[in-house]
């Protein structure tokens, strides 16, 4: 009797190591993908998986370009605005490849809405507000309030503008307007109205139908590159196009 007690005893503390080590695991797993040590792809659990979809037949649509729009090269990314992965990928991708790239001439990038509305309710209305302000001056005032919506979110997250991604930053529709007051554009009667939800909304579909599950998603001449990823892999299959 004594020693089925032990063994039962035993039995017991080999579950709840096991349990806490799988516990421990979830966690470092989680702190390191919140401070940016793994590349990132956030699904949205609200909608259904895309079971495939054809990257090659998706368009520029009529949304912003930025760089030469001629460029042998053509980078689509479908990016939400609210997500920590996206702003991950403009912190630490975008700079080196704008640079390297996009002021050369070399490509032109086309910033497409991707919206996960159900974990980030926030993306609808910034995508709506960087149309707002694309319509009062083009597709300069585009990225101009683009890098705004980024920066302000780093700002409150981390304390600094290009400072470290380290969670989903929470702000509202008057946080917009102000961001976009700060650079000179009134959009409060085109936000307030959802003038452009249709045009967020066709750009959800059309990354749906090239097989874009998460964000951010990038299509560099019809190859789907998923994720916040290093600027390696872009550099890799932007060479292998030129």
């Amino acid at each position: 009797m004594e020693d089925t007690i032990i063994t039962k005893k035993e039995n017991g503390w080999k579950w709840a190591t096991f349990a806490l080590v799988i516990v421990l695991v979830a966690v470092v797993f989680y702190m390191v993908g919140a401070k940016g040590g793994t590349t990132g792809n956030v699904v949205d659990p609200g909608t259904q998986p895309v079971p495939s979809g054809d990257p090659t037949k998706v368009t520029v649509d009529d949304d912003a370009i930025l760089g030469n729009k001629n460029a042998k090269v053509t980078i689509i990314e479908f990016s939400d605005y609210q997500c920590p992965f996206c702003r991950k990928f403009w912190v630490e991708t975008y700079p080196q490849l704008k640079k390297d790239y996009i002021d050369t001439g070399k490509i032109r990038l086309v910033f497409r809405d991707f919206p996960l509305s159900s974990i980030h309710p926030m993306a609808e209305k910034s995508a709506e507000a960087a149309e707002c302000v694309r319509e009062k001056d083009g597709d300069s005032a585009y990225w101009k309030i683009h890098d705004k919506i980024f920066s302000e979110q780093n700002i409150l997250d981390s304390g600094s503008a290009n400072g470290a991604v380290t969670k989903t930053v929470t702000y509202n529709n008057d946080d917009l307007k102000k961001w976009a007051k700060d650079l000179r554009y009134d959009i409060s009667d085109c936000l307030d109205t959802g003038k452009y939800a249709d045009e967020v909304a066709k750009d959800l579909r059309d990354g749906s139908a090239a097989g874009v599950q998460g964000t951010p998603g990038f299509i560099v001449n019809g190859q789907l590159i998923s994720g916040a990823q290093p600027y390696s892999v872009f550099k890799q299959a932007i060479d292998a196009e030129l």
